[in-house]
């Protein structure tokens, strides 16, 4: 689950998130789409590049 909020600034950033993730999987440079989705600071733009779904992973360990 991506964070609400940019830990370090306090953007909301979970809004762009799914975009992100679909134009990333079509190919798309990662730099022009966080541009494009007006990810300006560099804090904001390390959240969604480092970003890892491990829910999956967790799951069974309920």
């Amino acid at each position: 689950m991506i964070p609400v909020r940019c830990f370090t600034c306090g953007k909301v950033i979970s809004t762009a998130y799914e975009e992100y993730k679909r134009r990333r999987d079509a190919s798309e440079d990662p730099k022009r789409i966080l541009d494009d989705l007006g990810m300006d600071r560099y804090c904001c733009r390390r959240m969604l590049l480092t970003h890892k779904e491990i829910i999956d992973e967790l799951n069974p360990y309920q």
